[in-house]
């Protein structure tokens, strides 16, 4: 690895690595770990993932992204809102896949744009493309390993648990089942529900 990876990084940063290596023994690589742990820490704060625009403080829509990218003349500008973009999608992805959701955006939304981005790096970037190729070819288990180590730790409200049985209960979504799990809750389908 080299020193552009591990330079100034610690606190944050140097925790969610940690947590990556933890979750993941194999993969991703340690070079993608250090580029994720960078990313989460990055996305920490308010002015990495928010922007100012047209008097309104949000987050740039992934498609608008995307029409920014395929504007671009120059290549290195590209690469970097592609970079954004697929960051982006990633982070919003793995984060707040419910919160989506609601809006009809579902997970292949983010799978699609986040490694389509990833893609064009592994081909284009001026570095990282290695690590931008792995991103591409696992983005949707990299959304998964992020959500549970981001997630590892927070407590639900019995409320909370209740409204995420019943989901799973209504879709029988693994994911919704390994996240009840990993709560210590004992999953039964009712017998209306095992056709």
């Amino acid at each position: 690895m080299t020193k552009v990876y591990k330079a100034g990084f610690n606190g944050l940063g140097a925790y969610f690595r940690e947590q990556l290596l933890e979750e993941s023994k194999r993969h991703p690589n340690e070079d993608t770990r250090w580029y994720l742990g960078s990313l989460l820490e990055r996305f920490s704060r308010n002015d990495a993932l928010f922007s100012y625009q047209d008097g309104d403080f949000g987050i740039r829509p992934l498609a608008l992204l995307y029409d920014d990218a395929q504007q671009c003349t120059q290549e290195r500008e590209r690469c970097q809102l592609l970079r954004q973009l697929g960051d982006q999608a990633l982070f919003l992805g793995a984060l707040f896949p419910e919160h989506y959701a609601r809006k009809g955006i579902q997970r292949d939304y983010f799978v699609g744009m986040g490694g389509g981005a990833y893609d064009y790096l592994a081909s284009h970037a001026l570095e990282m493309r290695h690590i931008f190729a792995e991103l591409a070819a696992r983005f949707a288990q990299m959304l998964e390993l992020i959500a549970r180590i981001c997630r590892r730790y927070r407590h639900f409200s019995a409320s909370e648990i209740m409204a995420l049985y019943q989901r799973w209960q209504r879709t029988g979504n693994p994911a919704l089942a390994t996240q009840l799990q990993a709560m210590g809750v004992t999953l039964e389908r009712l017998p209306d529900q095992l056709h």
